[in-house]
């Protein structure tokens, strides 16, 4: 068995590195022959009894740990989950949940999903699946979704308690494919100024933006905000196509090399739908690897404005193998490159992933998210763009045209206390589900609801009692006050969300958003040109 494993992992090595050269070493002195010989050590003569498909997996993770921070190794599980967000959908029964006093509590159903076609509404409690009680058990958010997702049509069995109605409702739902989208929101954001958040870049994210473009332009889009802020990456496709949207035939969006891996070209093909469009691309210190290739192909091809932070730092090419078991390594291989030449990967030093992992707690000591006089480059990182030879520099990440500072007297020490007792949030889950239909009844539209909403002060009353239980207050008035002027926009912009989507989440946020704010003034700058 373990002679075919092994041949199946060089069967596999072989069909992935095709067009590569590759050096296998089996003599007597190899480090693999070496491995080979102590997994067999173990397995057959340590004195209890091993687990050898952990042994292996703790060998693989000891090997890519002291590689760079970005290979590593997921079994099947892991792999799964970690691709599901990028892959357009997932089957299920189609409801978005929260957790309230440890129960399940419906906040929306999926549009012409497979639980929004037997009857279930928000606001409903969901307290069995099949024969299992999970309300009251304290059963991780995890395992709850293990129990609702499953196969495309398999039946699932829910028990159901709802307001006004006694007893136990009892309704069986068809798993169907529910989609998974990767755009936050989309909206006019000031007369013909459109804006667009992209969470990541999935498979379907190029479709899903084209399709919110359509729509803008509708409505007399004129100028784009892309927002990229928070966006983690995903799949380079997505971006290059992305990118593509916006600049000119031949354009460089983006290129690899590695060691061992030829240099590898991407440029755009002409045919983009957003050529003509001025476009203001959102920043910050969380935006990474897709999200970087965007802004910095953007960026120094002069094709737009860069607004915000440095970009995390994500230059790192990893190139999945996957193995028999559905386990998988992404393996670094190359690096990412934007045209001007820059390598968006940031320093980092082999094996030492926990200094890495303080990188961004680093830059607010250091003063570079605050300051931007705490900035600096040396000779050595200058780079130019290619249209207008603009000086950019390099060193890691995406340095932006216009940076803005992160507020730390917005998100106050005491509002930080809060977030991490779960305080804010426990309250507001309580709060919309007891005037949910109260609240829908009264906001006929979102924008009754924007214009004349206001966060009731029993809640902000009531997250300050909580908190006291605690043991947690402001240090004084003026941090209270601070921390309530925040909260409130934090609380009506959850309102929004639980009683529409995202988009509507996005469009009561970003007024208070120093970023957003600053893309819209350089906007009306550039218009009165």
């Amino acid at each position: 068995m373990k002679k075919i494993f092994l041949i199946s992992i060089i069967l596999l090595l072989f069909s992935t590195f095709a067009t590569a050269q590759v050096n296998l070493n089996f003599g007597s002195d190899s480090p693999m022959r070496k491995m080979q010989m102590a997994e067999i050590a173990i397995s057959n003569f340590y004195v209890d009894d091993v687990d050898e498909q952990k042994v292996v997996e703790d060998a693989i993770r000891g090997m890519l740990k002291n590689l760079d921070p970005h290979s590593t190794y997921t079994d099947a599980k892991e792999t799964k989950a970690m691709n599901e967000p990028l892959q357009g959908d997932f089957e299920g029964i189609g409801v978005q949940f929260n957790i309230i006093d440890d129960t399940l509590v419906v906040v929306q159903t999926i549009i012409n999903g497979p639980s929004e076609k037997v009857g279930i509404a928000p606001g409903d409690r969901i307290v069995m699946v099949d024969d299992t009680l999970i309300a009251g058990v304290k059963m991780n958010r995890i395992d709850i979704m293990k129990r609702l997702r499953g196969v495309k049509g398999t039946k699932v069995k829910l028990g159901i308690i709802r307001r006004g109605v006694k007893g136990m409702l009892n309704f069986v739902v068809t798993r169907a494919k529910i989609p998974v989208h990767t755009i936050n929101a989309a909206y006019i954001i000031r007369p013909g100024i459109g804006y667009v958040r992209l969470e990541s870049f999935g498979i379907k994210t190029h479709e899903e933006f084209m399709q919110s473009i359509d729509k803008l332009k509708q409505q007399g889009m004129q100028r784009l905000i892309l927002d990229l802020q928070d966006n983690g990456g995903g799949f380079l496709e997505a971006a290059v196509r992305i990118a593509n949207e916006f600049l000119q035939d031949n354009d460089m969006i983006v290129y690899t090399e590695g060691r061992r891996v030829p240099r590898q070209d991407f440029k755009a093909r002409g045919n983009g739908r957003l050529k003509d469009i001025p476009v203001y691309v959102l920043v910050n210190e969380l935006s990474a690897s897709a999200a970087e290739i965007v802004s910095g192909a953007i960026m120094d091809n002069d094709r737009g404005a860069v607004i915000g932070r440095r970009t995390f730092g994500k230059g790192l090419v990893q190139r999945p193998f996957e193995l028999p078991d559905g386990s998988m390594i992404r393996l670094t291989v190359a690096h990412y490159y934007i045209p001007s030449g820059r390598c968006i990967q940031k320093p980092y030093k082999k094996g030492d992933k926990d200094d890495y992992d303080m990188d961004l707690e680093n830059r607010l000591k250091n003063g570079e998210l605050t300051n931007p006089d705490s900035i600096h480059f040396t000779d050595s990182l200058k780079y130019y763009t290619v249209r207008k030879h603009r000086l950019v520099y390099g060193g890691g990440g995406v340095m932006p045209d216009y940076f803005v500072p992160l507020d730390t007297t917005k998100f106050t020490a005491f509002h930080r206390k809060l977030m991490a007792k779960n305080i804010i949030m426990d309250t507001f889950l309580k709060y919309v589900d007891n005037n949910r239909k109260e609240l829908k009844k009264d906001y006929k539209t979102f924008e009754s609801f924007k214009k004349q909403y206001e966060v009731p002060i029993s809640i902000t009353n009531q997250i300050i009692a909580e908190a006291k239980k605690e043991k947690i207050e402001p240090k004084d008035s003026d941090e209270l006050k601070k921390t309530l002027d925040y909260m409130r926009y934090q609380l009506k912009s959850l309102v929004a969300r639980d009683l529409w989507d995202m988009t509507e989440y996005f469009q009561i946020w970003n007024e208070q958003s120093d970023i957003v704010k600053k893309a819209l003034e350089v906007i009306e700058k550039d218009s009165n040109k």
